[in-house]
């Protein structure tokens, strides 16, 4: 089906607008922006019912041992960090500097990881979630000098996408767009680089399916094949708010090793499944931040029905 034709001069209306609003928060320190965006969040728990219903229906198959209250809890702090990405990453580039970044953000269980980006002799591949402040993990990296590429998809609206992009860009980071991304993501490899993927979406009927909160998700093989393929290690991290502050722990889950997959009898699998409970284990450290209102598990094994809100 032919995708909808954008009216261009909307999308530069947009653009303009978008633009006059983040010049209109820089007036303001960012900690209050991000009160801001709370209040912005508790509004889409309050008035986007489908998302709402699609947060508590994820996080009551996931937690059923919690109260419904407390679901509701997760539910309205996991729709609050939206808008709170979206302040970080607005201001991410004014106060993360070479000078000042340990101020805002801690390093945890990073010292295997360092050792990992200073071998040159074969790439790495990184992966995290769409949890916490995940946009800060391939700038912090770059600003210390170990420039990641990066796999996104452009927003709808290319100019406040190449405007986004440019701020992700701006220390190096590489942005590579999904259309076309395999490519780039072998160059990259084949020069002993970095790749970064956010590595909880549905990967829809051609997944693997593996556990995820006690259920099948489909999850894409693209990573565990690329892996294998250039016999790269995997590492697994998480960059999580400490408090309502602009501030982050940098951390790592868990590394996947060549040597730990090739004894496998089905090694696509195993990394496939090693990496979503990695995944899995970080967001239980803190469920609010983690974005439940994404369809993780919209498609179903063959013979399953499909589940409610999905």
């Amino acid at each position: 089906m032919a995708s909808k034709q954008r009216n261009d001069l909307t999308d530069r209306l947009l653009y303009v607008v978008m633009r006059l609003v983040s010049a209109a928060l820089h007036c303001w320190p960012v900690n209050t922006n991000l009160a801001t965006a709370r209040m912005l969040g508790d509004l889409l728990y309050r008035f986007d019912h489908k998302h709402r219903k699609r947060a508590l229906a994820n996080l009551q198959r996931s937690f059923p041992e919690l109260t419904e209250r407390q679901r509701e809890a997760l539910a309205r702090r996991s729709m609050q960090a939206i808008p709170m990405l979206g302040v970080e990453v607005l201001f991410t580039t004014r106060l993360v500097r070479l000078d000042t970044w340990p101020r805002y953000v801690e390093l945890e269980n990073f010292r295997e990881v360092l050792r990992l980006l200073l071998d040159k002799q074969r790439g790495l591949i990184l992966l995290t979630a769409h949890y916490g402040n995940f946009e800060i993990l391939g700038y912090v990296l770059a600003l210390l000098g170990f420039p990641t590429a990066s796999i996104a998809r452009p927003l709808d609206n290319p100019y406040i996408s190449d405007w986004l992009f440019g701020v992700r860009e701006r220390l190096g980071q590489k942005i590579i767009t999904k259309k076309g991304a395999t490519e780039e993501v072998v160059e990259v490899l084949q020069n002993h680089g970095t790749v970064g993927f956010v590595a909880d979406q549905n990967a829809g009927s051609k997944g693997v399916f593996v556990d995820f909160f006690g259920r099948k998700a489909a999850t894409y093989k693209s990573i565990g094949l690329v892996a294998m393929q250039f016999n790269v290690p995997i590492v697994i991290g998480y960059a999580r708010r400490v408090g309502e502050r602009f501030q982050f722990k940098v951390g790592v889950q868990d590394i996947i090793y060549p040597k730990d997959w090739e004894p496998r009898d089905k090694p696509l699998h195993y990394i496939t499944q090693r990496y979503t409970k990695a995944i899995e284990d970080f967001i239980r450290k803190d469920s609010g931040q983690y974005w439940w209102v994404h369809r993780r598990w919209k498609t179903r094994p063959k013979g399953e029905a499909p589940e409610p809100y999905d």
